[in-house]
Order: C-alpha cells, then sequence, then structure tokens
C-alpha cells in the first residue's frame, strides 16, 4: 500500500500543491515566529540593559543607596578588574551664544563599562576635556577642537542661600554616538572624567551631603570566575537590599517589569500562527476531500481485490504524513529565508546594532515540522474515514450530499446556539465590567465570552452559512440562470461550502476585529492621552544662575516665530496650599489666561468657564487629609514657601473639580497676582500647526531656545502623543499582516472547493453543455460560486469582527470613558474586495477544466 499511495501522490501532485501551500505558510510562520523573537528579545535586552554596556556583574540596590565606599570596596574585590558606579548629572553647557541642559556621566576606568562608542576624536583625558553626543554638538554649533562652559548650580544651604555658580570651559576632544539608546530618554549625554563628575555632584549636593549611586557596574579579568567573583561581591558590607546580578540576569529583569513578561512577543505571534495552521488545517481537510473524490473509482477496486478499510484509511493519514513533513520542511526554509530578509532590510534601515545573519535554534526547527505534521495528520482523519465507511459498490456511485435532519445534527445545533447565546452575554458582562472601573475583569471575560460565542457559531454554522450563501445567490438570480445556478450548487454540500466559507471568515473575523479594535482604542486613548499630554510642548526658563527664570516678551516671540508653532501662551508657576474645614494641603499652582489656554489645551473644557471667583482642581488633589474637595466647595488659597509653609496673602475660592494632566490646580492671572504678586511668567505652553510635525517642530524649538543666555527646558508632549499612536498604527499593520496570511490560506480553499464541485458535477455539466450552456456560461456559473462563497464569508467576518473588536476595545478600555464604535471602512472595503477578487481568480482553474471536458465525454464516465 506504501508504494500504491505514493504512486497516488504523484499523479496528484498539483492538488497536493495547494494543500502543500497552506502547511508551508503555517509552519513558515511558526518558523519566522520562533526566529524572530530570539532576534527580538536579543535586541530587547541589549536595549534595556544598555546603561550597563558590557560589565559582567552588576550591583544594584533599590533606590540610591551605595555610596563612595561601597564602590571602593567593589573595585578592591578580588577578580574585578575595573568598577563604575552609575552616575549621572545635569549641568548647563553653553558655546556660540547657545545653552543646553545636558545630562553628563564619568568616563570608567575599564571602556567594557562605557556604553558610548566615540564618533570622531577621543574620550576625554583629563580634566579639561569633554565630548559631547553628535546631535548636542550640533546644535551647539562646536566641533572636535572647540570649548564649551559648563554651569554648575550648587544647592540651597540651611539659610536658604545658593552659592554662587561654578563654570569651567571645556575642550571638546570628540563627539559621541549611542548605538544602544543608552542615554536616550535623557536626550544623550556628554562624558567628562569621573573626578570632574565627582567634583560637580559634589557641588549639586551641598557641604556635608552624601551623594549615592543606584548601581556599581562591574568588569572581571580575563580569568576571573563570575560565579567566585559573584559570591565574594556579596559578601561585602553593602546596604539592605543590594544585589549582585549578571548584565544578562539583569536585563531580562527589567525587560520583565516593563513588558510583564519577556516572552509576550512570542506568545503573541504564535497565537496568530495557531490561527494560520487552523485555517490551515481547514484547507488540508477540504483538499483530501477532494483526494478522496478524485479516486473513489480507484477506492473502490482496491476494495474489490481485497484492501481492508484499515489499509485505506492508513493509505491516507500516511499521505497526509508526507506531504505534512514536506510541507513543513518548505515552511521551515521560507520562514527562516523570512526572517533574513527582515533582518536584512532592518540593518539597512536602523542604526541600531543587529547580527548579520539569523540565529536558527533547534527548537526553531523541530517544532514547525512537528506541528505542521501533525495538523495535516488530524486534518485528513475526516476524510481517511470517509474513504473507509463506504461499501466498495458503493463506491462505484457518486455519494449523496449530507443531511443534517439526524439526532447528531440537532445535538450539534443545540449546543452551538447555546454557546453563542452563553458567550454572547458574558461579552456583554465584560463590557460593563470594563465601563465600571474593573478592565481586567472584562478583558478576562470578552476574551472568554468572546472565543465561547465564536466557537457557537463556527459549529452551527453548517446550519445558517448554506442557506446565507443561497439566499445571496437568489437575490444575485436575476443575472441569469448562470447565477441561479451558482446558488443552488452551493446547497449540494452544505458540508463542504460551511467549510470552506468558515475558513475566510475566521481570517476577516479577525482582521475586522483587530482593524476595529485598534480604530476604536485610537479614538478612546487619544482622548486619554490628551489629558496625560494636555499641550504640545512646555518650555520653561529656570535663569542664569544669577536669579529666576521668566518668559519674557522677547522669548515668547522668540518660540512664536518658530516653523510650526501655532500659538504660545505664558503660564505663570507657584507652590501654594489649599484649606478647608482646618486641614490643608500643598498644591502645585498654575495661572494662565483661560481664553488663551483653551486655544492651546487638547482638552479645553478644562478652562471652560473658569474665572477670578473659582478654582480648578485635580481629581488627585482633591483630598484635603479626612476632607474630600466636591464642585462647589468654598477653599482658601495662599502661596506656600520651598519648604511648603503659607505665605502672602489668602483667597477664597470656589472649587471645580477637573481632570488636569499633572497640574494640581488652575485659576486665572488676576487671582495668582492676589496670591503670588512677585512671581513673574517663567513657562510657555505650545501649541503646534495641525500640519505640523511634532517631533521636526520640537527640535525647531529646542534650537531656537539654545540662543537664549538663561537655561531652558523643552518638553514636548506632543512627539510623545504622536509616538504613542504611531505604535499602536505599527502593531495595527503587524496584526493585519500576521492575520492576513490566514486569508490567503483559506483562499486556496475556496480553490479546492471549486475544483471537488466539478468533480461531482462533472455529468450534471456535460447535461447543461449538451442542452446549450456555452463554455462561458459554465466558467460563469462556477465564478459566481466561488464569489458567493468568498463574498458571504467575508461578509459575515467583518459583521463578526466590527462587533467582537468593539466589544473588546469597551472592554479593555471602558474605565478610561466612553469607547466610540470606529469602523474602520477602508481597510474592511480592501477586506471584502480582495476576498470577492480572489474567489473569482479561485474559480479559474475549475471553471477551465469544466469547461475542456466535452459533453459526449462526460456523459460516458459511468
Amino acid at each position: 500500500m506504501i508504494r500504491l499511495t505514493l504512486a497516488q501522490m504523484r499523479r496528484s501532485v498539483a492538488r497536493l500543491a495547494a494543500a502543500g501551500i497552506a502547511i508551508a505558510i503555517g509552519t513558515g510562520f511558526v518558523a519566522a515566529t520562533l526566529v524572530a523573537s530570539d532576534l527580538i528579545r536579543t535586541a530587547t535586552t541589549d536595549s534595556v540593559a544598555a546603561p550597563y554596556a558590557r560589565a559582567d556583574l552588576v550591583v544594584t540596590a533599590d533606590g540610591e543607596q551605595l555610596g563612595a565606599k561601597d564602590v571602593a570596596d567593589v573595585a578592591a574585590t578580588p577578580g574585578v578588574a575595573a568598577a563604575a558606579p552609575r552616575a549621572m548629572s545635569w549641568e548647563d553647557v553653553a558655546a556660540h551664544g547657545k545653552t543646553l541642559n545636558s545630562a553628563f556621566t564619568g568616563l570608567p576606568s575599564d571602556t567594557r563599562l562605557e556604553p558610548q562608542r566615540v564618533h570622531d576624536g577621543a574620550f576625554p583625558a583629563s580634566d579639561d576635556e569633554v565630548a559631547l553626543p553628535v546631535g548636542q554638538a550640533e546644535r551647539l554649533g562646536v566641533e572636535v577642537g572647540d570649548t564649551v562652559t559648563v554651569t554648575v548650580t550648587g544647592a540651597y544651604d540651611s539659610q536658604g542661600a545658593q552659592p554662587p555658580a561654578e563654570s569651567r570651559r571645556l575642550r571638546v576632544v570628540g563627539t559621541l554616538d549611542d548605538p544602544y539608546g543608552a542615554w536616550t530618554a535623557s536626550g544623550g549625554a556628554g562624558i567628562v572624567t569621573a573626578s570632574t563628575l565627582r567634583h560637580w555632584q559634589d557641588v549639586e549636593a551641598g557641604p556635608g551631603a552624601t551623594v549615592t549611586y543606584p548601581a556599581v557596574l562591574v568588569a572581571l579579568d580575563a580569568h576571573a570566575s563570575t560565579a567566585q567573583a559573584s559570591d565574594a561581591l556579596s559578601a561585602l558590607s553593602l546596604p539592605d537590599g543590594a544585589r549582585v546580578l549578571t548584565r544578562d540576569a539583569l536585563a531580562r529583569e527589567l525587560a520583565a517589569q516593563a513588558t510583564g513578561d519577556d516572552d509576550v512577543f512570542t506568545y503573541v505571534v504564535l497565537t496568530f500562527a495557531a490561527i494560520a495552521l487552523v485555517v490551515a488545517a481547514l484547507v488540508i481537510a477540504n483538499t483530501f476531500q477532494v483526494l478522496v473524490a478524485q479516486r473513489a473509482r480507484t477506492l473502490a477496486l482496491l476494495r474489490c481485490v481485497g484492501a481492508s478499510k484499515g489499509q485505506l484509511g492508513r493509505s491516507v493519514v500516511f499521505e497526509a504524513g508526507v506531504l505534512g513533513l514536506v510541507g513543513s520542511a518548505v515552511g521551515v526554509v521560507l520562514g527562516t529565508g523570512l526572517a533574513q530578509l527582515v533582518l536584512t532590510v532592518l540593518r539597512s534601515r536602523t542604526t541600531t546594532p543587529l547580527p548579520s545573519s539569523i540565529d536558527v535554534s533547534p527548537v526553531a526547527v523541530v517544532v514547525p515540522l512537528v506541528v505542521g505534521t501533525v495538523v495535516t495528520i488530524v486534518a485528513s482523519l475526516a476524510p481517511a474515514r470517509t474513504a473507509t465507511r463506504v461499501a466498495p459498490l458503493a463506491a462505484l456511485r457518486p455519494a449523496e450530499a449530507p443531511t443534517l435532519t439526524s439526532r447528531a445534527g440537532r445535538v450539534r445545533g443545540t449546543l452551538a446556539l447555546l454557546a453563542t447565546v452563553g458567550g454572547l452575554l458574558l461579552l456583554a458582562v465584560a463590557v460593563l465590567a470594563g465601563t465600571q472601573g474593573s478592565p481586567e475583569i472584562g478583558l478576562a471575560l470578552g476574551v472568554l465570552g468572546g472565543a465561547v460565542s465564536f466557537v457557537g457559531i463556527l459549529v452551527g454554522s453548517v446550519f445558517w452559512m448554506p442557506r446565507v450563501v443561497h439566499a445571496a445567490g437568489t437575490a444575485l438570480g436575476k443575472a441569469g440562470a448562470s447565477s441561479r445556478l451558482a446558488a443552488a450548487n452551493t446547497l449540494r454540500n452544505p458540508r463542504r461550502t460551511t467549510a470552506t466559507s468558515t475558513a475566510l471568515l475566521i481570517g476577516v473575523t479577525l482582521v475586522a476585529m483587530m482593524a476595529t479594535g485598534a480604530a476604536s482604542a485610537r479614538v478612546a486613548l487619544g482622548s486619554t492621552l490628551d489629558e496625560h499630554y494636555p499641550v504640545d510642548a512646555i518650555v520653561t526658563s529656570y535663569g542664569s544662575g544669577d536669579g529666576p527664570g521668566e518668559m519674557t516678551s522677547a522669548l515668547q516671540s522668540t518660540l512664536a516665530d518658530v516653523d510650526g508653532v501655532r500659538r504660545v501662551v505664558p503660564v505663570s508657576r507657584a507652590n501654594a496650599t489649599l484649606t478647608s474645614g482646618g486641614t490643608s494641603s500643598g498644591i502645585e499652582l498654575e495661572g494662565v489666561e483661560p481664553a488663551a489656554g483653551r486655544e492651546v489645551l487638547r482638552t479645553p473644557e478644562a478652562l471652560a468657564g473658569l474665572d477670578d471667583r473659582e478654582i480648578a482642581v485635580n481629581p488627585a488633589s482633591r483630598d484635603l487629609g479626612s476632607t474630600k474637595l466636591e464642585d462647589g466647595d468654598t477653599v482658601t488659597l495662599r502661596a506656600a514657601d520651598d519648604d511648603g509653609d503659607p505665605t502672602g496673602p489668602s483667597v477664597r475660592l470656589q472649587v471645580r473639580v477637573v481632570d488636569l494632566g499633572d497640574v494640581g490646580a488652575y485659576v486665572t492671572p488676576a487671582v495668582f497676582a492676589r496670591v503670588a504678586p512677585h512671581v513673574a511668567p517663567d513657562t510657555a505652553w505650545l501649541a503646534f500647526a495641525d500640519h505640523a510635525d511634532a517631533a521636526d517642530t520640537l527640535a525647531a524649538v529646542q534650537d531656537a531656545v539654545a540662543d537664549q543666555d538663561s537655561s531652558i527646558s523643552v518638553v514636548g508632549p506632543a512627539a510623545q502623543h504622536a509616538d504613542m499612536e504611531k505604535v499602536v498604527d505599527t502593531i495595527l499593520a503587524i496584526v493585519l499582516g500576521l492575520l492576513a496570511v490566514a486569508v490567503v490560506i483559506a483562499l486556496v480553499g475556496v480553490a479546492n472547493t471549486l475544483s471537488l464541485s466539478v468533480l461531482e458535477r462533472r455529468r450534471e455539466s456535460a447535461t447543461l453543455r449538451a442542452i446549450g450552456l456555452t463554455r462561458g456560461q459554465l466558467r460563469w456559473m462556477l465564478a459566481q460560486e466561488g464569489m458567493l462563497i468568498a463574498g458571504v464569508g467575508a461578509v459575515v467576518g467583518i459583521v463578526l469582527g466590527v462587533a467582537y473588536g468593539w466589544a473588546g476595545a469597551a472592554a479593555a478600555l471602558g474605565s478610561f470613558g466612553s469607547t466610540p464604535l470606529v469602523v474602520p471602512w477602508s481597510t474592511i472595503g480592501v477586506v471584502l474586495v480582495v476576498a470577492l477578487v480572489a474567489g473569482l481568480a479561485a474559480s479559474a482553474l475549475p471553471g477551465r477544466s469544466a469547461a475542456r471536458t466535452s459533453p459526449v465525454a462526460a456523459l460516458a464516465v459511468e
């Protein structure tokens, strides 16, 4: 039987190719996912651990607890070649009339502990030298060999006096690259000698203060044992909570804290790979149904000459195993090749260091081979059973179309109805839980309810899907006799029509669900981001060291002249206290003109109607001890000094509770002037033009303020807001690309179904040709049948996907506010058009096969 099975496979290569393609795509997906996840895990680890450079060990403590003595003890430990504290200092650096507030680090004695690389020049070797990030050097207009002035401001003493600022001229000896983004969050970091950095930190801390560090980086001797050095460091008298970790272990811990699980990407993408394999299994099952129907005569003859049912069934399963193994092997090659191609493209488009080739682990080869083969064998069991259940003589006749009136059919229908209704009820409860402030419960119930209801819909689809397809075809019946025949043919074998349409329905449902969920989430998260990032940019002047900062008219004009800036609104800031019922609490107070503020705020309602008798209080600042402020309450407002003690006149105001982002309270400029009459505006809110690119405009603002004498900070919430939206869009694009694989596989199944339909209706097609149906009409009939199956699967999938997508977004994000239903019409339109065109294309070969057979030859089959 093995030789016979292999011979049959050679005769059916064209038919097996469809199933082989399906399984190759699915297993290739798994292989590419495993390879990519390893690469992403490595890149993530390098990125998270970038500040720790190539340290062999890291001594870390919760908070900044490690002092200079601890650093010295670590450096003196046997096996330690070098030790460097993780330290940073923020100073003003000026050149050519431009000033930047920049971060600085100290150069360790061993370059293995330095994450940055020299772009041009060299690292500093003496206390009068500095190396600057490339971007900062360009912004200051300096090159290697030029000088810059660094100003260090000391801490206030116990009498509230601040010592004179200390300035030092340093020669730029190099420019720096930050390949792994160690200091990206700080906007880059300059490098000075370790002794210079320690001096600056001592000045900033003030007399008698102790400088501490959160971690100490350790480089070991070439022949030192990591385990022995770790034990020796752990035996030191370090502060409570101090730990000794390898760089990779610390990186995995930090990555887990950032993502919740460092394998989260693998799990998510493998979920989509599983979806692709499920759809591939449906296609494979249909393909083997085609093969069994094609070989009806051969199977019957084999039974007549003595082949047992078991032999026939095993031959089908063996054929599936060979096909699954070969298809999976092809898929592994395709998947790893795709991963290498993507890596090559990424290396050409990013400055982040990446390996030149992928690392294919045994898991990335064995798992796809096993999974693909097992899925193929499981998918072939039903066709194998069909091949064994038919008697030899009965197998010589065409099989009757299956009916659904059996007891099993009624049980299946009942279970499907219960699962669908129960799942939808769970989904409704999930949405309610999400809107009531329990997103964890809502998300869990939403996943469970969505899965149960979707399974119920799929299990029951054999009852309603053929009728829906038939109804759609009947509606198109006016197009001619071929349209009516196409509609009738969809009911000839309801199980096969359902299986094919359902395979497409799964993929389209998931695409529509993710697109709708992402679109709805984007709108819901947009409003949340607007509250968290209420303005496009915030510019704050800290003065020149001789006095407080001030947002002067000249500085406002400079900001307003920046290309892309639409509006500049000055804001005054001060510490203040709120008192109600004898209880007081400190807050951060800002004074802004309400009308002007509404023009730049993303949430203008926060200042709507604010007048000189009111104070807008953030919900996070409404608790005054045992008193909780409510709308309409009366409070006493007073300015406060740096210690939080009230000072100056008091003002009684009426409370309005409004979500203000990170600000404690807003008042009008008139109220602010009464409370803090000597405080000038030191901050400006900026609104960017609608057409302006947030990142480019922010860079232009930074360039403009670099010409000022005072120290000025520029924070760009708009850029962060845009980055968050880009993340959502990128994730959506990736997910849609992954799910599109399932849709492509499902479309292969449409072609298989039409091929089997041609086989079953050869006599009928011949009869139609004999009574006058032309070849073109016959091909058009099959084309309409293919488009009906694909179109109905796509439409039903879109409806389900939109509903599931909105419900999921509402369950997960309902606690943030209302989640509107946003239908991504462009994505849905593309999916529908692709499904119809693919259904039409899938009918080409079956239609050609049916039209090529002459009526006489077809009628002579039996």
